[in-house]
């Protein structure tokens, strides 16, 4: 009988899904710094057997730009292996009809050049960081009251993340103040969606039970994850906090202090150690 478990559930796994900021690298001035071991740690798994893809709730540039800083700072991984909400918020904007009015980080702005915005019927708030002033979120809001029936897409809907200086509000705490006002519910577009989960696995080819996802927010990555049928592993890097491990609704699978340790045990469980 297979062993489910953690971590003799790696023996079966086909495939592994790494989130990327506190994973691989903590964002900050410039492009960031890479985590001890890290970069190492990817070139291991893209070694082995294993498929390996990207699912993050980055929001401040374009997929292009963003893989470009993670190759610049030494991480082997390309556009098509990396999976942001922004392109899948154009397709669901597609497939309903719908003209965004836009509050997100300016880096983000040219992934919907292609989308028509004129008369907006809709909200898409994404982590504008400075771009959340009281101006700019009531403009947000009176397009939202001024609907006859509102709809607001959040990309994420993450509490905080960590960059070099410390922790960042990120873009949940904006997508609540919104609902609130607007009596409304937010549709989420990215971790922890059952949705945006399912698109990486569809990439993959593979069922819930043969993947594992990688993550430092125990909630949207992990819990996310886990609600899809898959396997969590929490990192004590990035956002980690040590009460995660108390938390009273999610459990990850495991707790490890970083990704060089979780892929050493990953790859020591297929007799593949280093």
């Amino acid at each position: 009988m297979a062993d489910t478990g953690w971590p003799g559930c790696a023996k079966s796994l086909k495939g592994v899904i790494l989130d990327l900021c506190g994973v691989l690298y903590d964002s900050g001035e410039g492009d960031g710094v890479a985590i001890p071991g890290s970069i190492e740690a990817v070139k291991r798994l893209k070694e082995s057997d294993l498929q390996l893809r990207f699912c993050t709730n980055e929001t401040q540039a374009t997929r292009e730009k963003f893989v470009a800083k993670l190759q610049r700072l030494g991480f082997d991984i390309s556009v098509p292996e990396v999976f942001p909400p922004a392109p899948a918020a154009i397709a669901v904007l597609k497939e309903r009809g719908l003209r965004p009015h836009l509050l997100v980080h300016e880096g983000l702005l040219p992934e919907f050049d292609a989308v028509d915005k004129t008369n907006p019927n809709c909200v898409i708030i994404g982590d504008a960081a400075e771009n959340f002033s009281y101006q700019n979120l009531n403009e947000a809001f009176r397009v939202l009251v001024g609907l006859e029936r509102p709809v607001l897409f959040s990309l994420g809907q993450g509490r905080y993340y960590k960059e070099t200086d410390g922790l960042k509000l990120d873009v949940g705490v904006y997508m609540k103040a919104l609902e609130y006002a607007c009596d409304l519910k937010a549709e989420v577009i990215g971790k922890p969606s059952p949705t945006f989960f399912q698109s990486v696995l569809s990439d993959m080819g593979l069922k819930p039970n043969e993947a594992l996802m990688i993550g430092d927010d125990l909630v949207n990555d992990v819990g996310g994850a886990q609600c899809c049928g898959m396997k969590g592993v929490q990192v004590r890097t990035g956002k980690y906090r040590p009460s995660d491990e108390r938390h009273p609704t999610v459990t990850a699978d495991a707790t490890v202090d970083n990704l060089a340790q979780a892929v050493d045990v990953i790859l020591g469980q297929r007799g593949r150690a280093a």
